[in-house]
């Protein structure tokens, strides 16, 4: 591009289309994506490499850092899924593209869980549309199933979140409009996830009912950021999910 041409889209464009611009087309919400921070990622990523390795995984659970938090409730995981040799694979932080690469980069090699718990796209729900982030996830169940053909997989709805600040200040009007925004892409998203329910090998669950009060908010004790669960939070998670994944590992 010319000067005169870059000088005519600058005119344009306002600064935040001129900034989108620049930076190129946004990673679709299907790509793989390797996550760059501090090392942080890729960390994580060989320690489930290794747990993979270890011995047996009887129950897989895999997702972002909802999935990886119930580090903070080891009695109600120890209770509920020890006796099925079960292994955590979630990561604090992660979108369908960085579970994508995690799978293309052998996360899912060498393993057979009897079941699989997915539930993963909140951290897409503010940058993609509802369609993306169900496509990912289909996707995503496709890999799985390919990988592993005798597993059942478990498919989660998205969890509700409500409004936040990620550093801990008072919520404001912005922020109150951002849950909304995100909680209508979740809903679609569920919505659309159910479709692949089949009764056998993918069954749907949506229990985001139970994290919510009779206001139809969520009481802080249950997700005390409104976003990640706090012990209280994971024992609903548990109860809720007990009868179907009960069924899923006869």
């Amino acid at each position: 591009m010319n000067f005169y041409k870059s000088l005519l889209l600058a005119l344009l464009l306002t600064s935040s289309q001129l900034t989108a611009y620049a930076a190129g087309p946004k990673l679709s919400a299907s790509e793989a994506f390797e996550k760059k921070d501090d090392g942080t990622f890729l960390k994580k990523h060989e320690a489930i490499l290794a747990r993979g390795k270890s011995g047996p995984v009887g129950l897989l659970f895999l997702g972002d850092s909802i999935t990886e938090r119930w580090k903070i409730a080891p009695h109600i995981w120890d209770a509920y899924y020890g006796k099925y040799q079960p292994a955590n694979f979630g990561i604090g932080g992660d979108r369908t593209q960085n579970v994508i690469w995690r799978i293309e980069h052998g996360e899912l090699d060498g393993i057979s869980p009897k079941v699989t718990v997915l539930m993963l796209g909140t951290n897409n729900s503010l940058d993609y549309t509802a369609e993306e982030i169900a496509a990912a996830d289909r996707k995503i169940v496709d890999m799985i199933r390919a990988k592993l053909p005798q597993t059942k997989i478990l498919l989660l709805g998205v969890f509700p979140r409500g409004p936040r600040d990620p550093k801990g200040a008072p919520v404001t009007e912005a922020g109150v409009a951002e849950a909304a925004k995100r909680m209508q892409t979740i809903d679609a998203v569920n919505q659309d996830l159910a479709k692949l329910d089949d009764g056998k090998t993918i069954r749907f669950l949506n229990i985001n009912h139970v994290f919510l009060g009779q206001d139809g908010r969520i009481p802080n004790t249950i997700m005390p950021d409104q976003l990640h669960p706090g012990a209280a939070g994971y024992q609903l998670w548990a109860d809720a999910m007990q009868p179907t994944l009960e069924g899923m590992l006869k």
